[in-house]
C-alpha cells in the first residue's frame, strides 16, 4: 500500500490542469487493485454558476470524470511505464446518480480493478459523501489504445 499523496504527484500523473482537475488528495492506493481520492466540492467550482443558480448541484457527468481521473491514478501507479502511451476509455456503464453533490460536500471516489484481459481494464467506481453512495459506475479502459 502506498502513502497518501496530494495535488502535486496528482498532477504528475494527470494531464488534466484547472479548471478541469477533479481530484484533489489521494487517500490510499492498493496498485493494480484499488485507489481512493477525494475531492473538496466548492462553492468556487466554475460550473456552479449554471448548474443551477440559487440550487447549485454538481453535475452527475464532473462526478464520473473524477472517477475517471481516479482509474487514471490508479493507473499510473499500477503501469507506469505504460502510462507514456495513452489511455483510452472505452465505455461507462451502469452509471448511477443516488444523491445530488451539492458546495461543502466532500467526495470521495473509490475505484477498483474488476477484470483484466491483456490491455483491457473493467474497473468498479463509487462516489461517497460520507458514508452515503452519491453516485457509482462501470468504467472500460484500454491501455496503449491511442498514440
Amino acid at each position: 500500500m502506498m502513502e497518501d499523496y496530494g495535488i502535486e504527484r496528482i498532477l504528475e500523473l494527470l494531464p488534466h490542469r484547472y479548471p478541469f482537475v477533479l481530484v484533489d488528495r489521494v487517500m490510499k492506493v492498493l496498485p493494480g487493485e484499488k485507489l481512493v481520492a477525494l475531492k473538496n466540492v466548492s462553492i468556487n467550482e466554475p460550473f456552479f454558476q449554471g448548474h443551477f443558480p440559487g440550487k447549485p448541484i454538481m453535475p452527475g457527468v464532473l462526478i464520473l470524470e473524477g472517477m475517471v481521473q481516479a482509474v487514471a491514478l490508479l493507473l499510473g501507479e499500477t503501469h507506469p511505464v505504460e502510462m507514456h502511451d495513452r489511455l483510452c476509455f472505452t465505455g461507462i456503464d451502469k452509471a448511477r446518480f443516488r444523491v445530488p453533490v451539492v458546495p461543502g460536500d466532500q467526495l470521495i471516489y473509490e475505484v477498483r480493478i474488476k477484470k483484466q484481459r491483456s490491455s483491457m481494464i473493467k474497473i468498479t467506481g463509487e462516489a461517497f459523501v460520507g458514508a452515503r453512495l452519491v453516485a457509482e459506475a462501470e468504467l472500460m479502459v484500454l491501455i496503449g489504445g491511442q498514440k
